[in-house]
């Protein structure tokens, strides 16, 4: 019996639902750290958030700017690419949908491409992006980001796997068409959906 299985099974012990982790995923109570490159050394006068591309008007904020903007918590479980699921993970922050409500998005926009700092990107199709419950958040159960975590901010969308979700973003650009952001180009999937098991090419 693989180590997944008897870990859904312990799981339907306590009363949770094993349905709610995808295939091939283990439980885990940790929160591991993945990346790639350093941690940033952040600097919250100077930080900037920025919408850019097929927009009408490029927008920025700044991180006082951003602390003033409505925020909402939610519950999700989230999967990383690597095996691990964590259930029941609280997130505040700004509602993606807060943000796109602020830009006149050109109907040519299919998807945008997430930028953070050291030059990381992440691609994700409009649907995807705009999507309730889909935040920038910036507090982890009940606490400011972690630098590890993404601090001061960091996209969170838990329906895909957890590479979606870039630590550290500086913004997006709306574009035409999709594009491999840096782990696609590196043999992610592009879309990455955990039930499906989207984790590679090929996927």
């Amino acid at each position: 019996m693989s180590f997944t299985s008897r870990d859904r099974e312990t799981l339907a012990t306590e009363g949770i639902d094993p349905a709610r982790v995808p295939p091939g995923q283990y439980v885990t109570d940790r929160f591991p750290v993945l990346h790639a490159g350093v941690v940033p050394d952040v600097d919250l006068a100077a930080w900037d958030f920025t919408v850019r591309g097929l927009v009408g008007a490029e927008r920025t904020w700044s991180w006082d700017e951003v602390e003033t903007m409505p925020s909402r918590s939610v519950t999700r479980d989230i999967h990383c690419v690597t095996k691990w699921s964590k259930l029941d993970t609280v997130w505040e922050g700004v509602p993606v949908t807060h943000i796109w409500e602020q830009v006149d998005p050109d109907p040519a926009a299919t998807h945008v491409m997430v930028f953070a700092y050291h030059g990381f990107t992440a691609n994700l199709a409009i649907e995807d992006f705009v999507r309730e419950g889909n935040l920038f958040a910036h507090t982890f159960d009940g606490r400011p980001l972690a630098p590890d975590h993404g601090f001061p901010l960091r996209l969170v969308v838990p329906h895909l796997y957890f590479w979606k979700s870039v630590k550290w973003v500086r913004g997006f650009e709306l574009i035409h068409g999709d594009s491999p952001g840096f782990w696609e180009r590196n043999g992610y999937h592009m879309r990455g959906d955990p039930f499906a098991e989207q984790r590679f090419w090929g996927d």
